[in-house]
């Protein structure tokens, strides 16, 4: 003789509901929304009063751009391959701990944020030079295909000394170069060459970066400390 056991979803979890997530609108059941039942998100549909848009579908006033991947994780358990950074942030947000745990330890989100990151911090004003390189290239592109934005990396202490005659030796003006350095960390002058590209990037932008030599001889070689960003705008 064979039993047969059949399993029932409550019909409240099962009950399905619609999301307007800032506009991004999405549908899934009751259930998958509190699998966590200690989240935020949960919470949202735990409360005695809960904001409705004029559809009458439960309403989150932010951003929705990623909100599928935290319903794709709530649903399968399945961690996204892209975006990490943007859909942690959410993941905190909503206050999903498994999936902020899962993150943190792939391999590309310890890489960015323990490794990338710990070391830009230790760079001096990496971030304001950024936001001048731009603003620079920005200024140069009227009529022009290019833009070339020359920066100056001074690795060590050692590098630092020489840094005067290095900037002398180029002649440009020494406030319209942009210089990074030195920094403590083992982290190279490629490594750090590659983080301004990336992040450049990141912001939409297309550059490629080259050395910068100089016609005139010196004791030590120009593009051990200069290198040219070029800018493509079309």
């Amino acid at each position: 003789m064979y039993i047969k056991a059949i399993c029932f979803l409550s019909p409240q979890k099962s009950q399905v509901v619609q999301l307007n997530i800032g506009g991004h609108v999405v549908s899934t059941t009751l259930g998958t929304i509190r699998k966590f039942p200690n989240s935020t998100l949960a919470d949202l549909f735990n409360r005695s009063t809960k904001q409705m848009d004029s559809e009458g579908r439960h309403f989150v006033d932010r951003d929705g751009t990623y909100f599928g991947c935290i319903l794709e994780y709530l649903r399968t358990e399945r961690l996204p391959t892209e975006h990490l950074q943007e859909v942690h942030k959410e993941a905190l947000y909503y206050d999903i701990k498994p999936l902020v745990k899962a993150i943190e330890e792939t391999p590309q989100f310890f890489g960015e944020t323990v490794g990338r990151q710990q070391f830009l911090a230790r760079v001096p004003n990496y971030r304001e030079n950024l936001e001048v390189i731009v603003r620079v290239a920005r200024a140069e592109a009227i009529a022009s295909r290019y833009s070339n934005i020359i920066v100056c990396v001074v690795r060590t202490e050692e590098d630092l000394a020489r840094y005067n005659n290095a900037i002398d030796s180029l002649g440009t003006p020494r406030e319209s170069v942009v210089s990074f350095g030195p920094w403590k960390a083992p982290a190279s002058v490629e490594d750090l060459l590659d983080c301004v590209k990336m992040d450049i990037e990141a912001k939409g932008y297309k550059v490629k970066i080259q050395p910068h030599s100089i016609d005139k001889a010196f004791l030590f070689k120009s593009y051990d400390f200069f290198y040219k960003l070029i800018f493509t705008w079309w």
